[in-house]
């Protein structure tokens, strides 16, 4: 007699603090912020910590690979380097480049770093994806702490629960998640950044206010030529608030690991990572996430989703920020840019997983996912990007 199928099910629950402290002047001596984060996993434990940073720092702010060593010689009795910080390239094109990587893991390696080890990853969003990939897949995870550097990285993607690299000519196709062990944004590192590198947060910002909270759009709005300056105080209370704004939908929102199609930070996305990809990264992320987000927008505007005034008040917002709405597209090699740009819907939706889901609005703070974008209406709107802002 043929036995009768059996299962087993327990249930795993783990819970997880998603922890960003802010500062000034991280590595200053008398600066204990990060020391407060980089506790031993066992009592008397002694603590060992290995840096990547990006070692492009060194140009904007002369001496900073300088203070990391000399922070943590300070603190010897606490916690120790297990080896000298590592100076990676900064730039998405890092993440192009596998070897990177496997230096990553060869020092992690060499330097004998445990999972009761940490690896500090100091730098933007590339820095932090390409470290966090390699700290996520050494000894099956080791603690990591980032330090983003830039506007965009301390407003969203350094304060995400991903890390990812570019491969088979994709953006992010090996990847990980995990909550990082605790991020630390020193906002003094905002001011010494280039201009390009200093706008490209404001996008990001711009996008979660639009599809969470109208207020916090209107506040955008009513400052935007201050922002469009940089002016210290609401240039950093965006990014404050932009990072507040993410971290509070990852973990609040039910899934931060994107296990369903639903992705509702990607709003303008689609067609931002296929135009990095087409431009070979000239294109910085949020400069093509402005051109992802005026397509999307007149696409909700001819389609009836989106009002036309409210569609010309938020690219009129974008444009004063200063971003370019077309201009980056002349960078794609090739006369059937347009034609590709359009394979970038298909790509998002096998990165998702199931249907295609992509996040539209209906007004500042009103979302709304739609399953499927007529093909000849997204060229209307690429077309209309065109003889607009070319």
């Amino acid at each position: 007699m043929a036995e009768s199928s059996h299962a087993l099910s327990f249930p795993i629950t783990q819970t997880q603090e998603h922890r960003l402290l802010f500062t000034r002047g991280v590595f200053a001596p008398d600066n204990l912020t990060l020391a407060s984060v980089l506790t031993p996993r066992e009592p008397g434990e002694n603590v060992r910590a290995l840096v990547f940073w990006d070692g492009g720092l060194e140009t904007a702010f002369p001496g900073f690979g300088a203070r990391i060593v000399a922070w943590f010689a300070a603190r010897g009795d606490t916690v120790k380097l297990a080896a000298e910080p590592v100076a990676l390239a900064g730039g998405e094109q890092v993440k192009n480049d596998f070897s990177q990587l496997e230096r990553i893991w060869t020092a992690i390696n060499d330097s004998g770093l445990c999972r009761h080890s940490y690896v500090i990853a100091v730098g933007g969003g590339a820095v932090l994806d390409l470290v966090g990939f390699a700290a996520a897949t050494a000894h099956r995870g080791i603690p990591l702490v980032r330090l983003p550097t830039t506007s965009l990285s301390q407003g969203d993607g350094g304060v995400g629960v991903k890390n990812g690299i570019n491969f088979f000519g994709k953006k992010n196709w090996l990847g990980s998640f995990g909550v990082p062990h605790a991020i630390v944004n020193d906002l003094s590192l905002l001011h010494g950044l280039p201009v390009r590198e200093r706008r490209v947060g404001l996008i990001e910002a711009v996008k979660v206010a639009l599809i969470r909270d109208a207020k916090f759009f209107e506040f955008i709005e009513a400052r935007v030529d201050a922002l469009a300056k940089f002016e210290p105080e609401p240039f950093e209370a965006v990014i404050r608030e932009s990072a507040r704004q993410h971290m509070e939908h990852i973990a609040t929102a039910g899934d931060p690991f994107e296990r369903g199609s639903a992705r509702p930070l990607d709003f303008g996305h689609w067609a931002a990572h296929k135009l990095e990809q087409l431009t070979e990264f000239r294109v910085s992320h949020g400069e093509a996430v402005a051109v992802g987000m005026a397509i999307d927008l007149i696409y909700a505007r001819r389609t009836g989703l989106l009002p036309e005034a409210e569609a010309e008040r938020i690219l009129g917002v974008i444009q004063r920020l200063g971003f370019e709405l077309f201009a980056p597209v002349k960078q794609i090699r090739g006369p059937s840019g347009r034609q590709d740009m359009l394979d970038g819907l298909e790509e998002f939706r096998e990165h998702l997983g199931g249907r295609l889901t992509i996040p539209m609005i209906r007004a500042p703070g009103v979302r709304l996912d739609i399953h499927e974008m007529d093909g000849p209406t997204v060229k209307a709107a690429f077309d209309e990007l065109r003889e607009r802002y070319g």
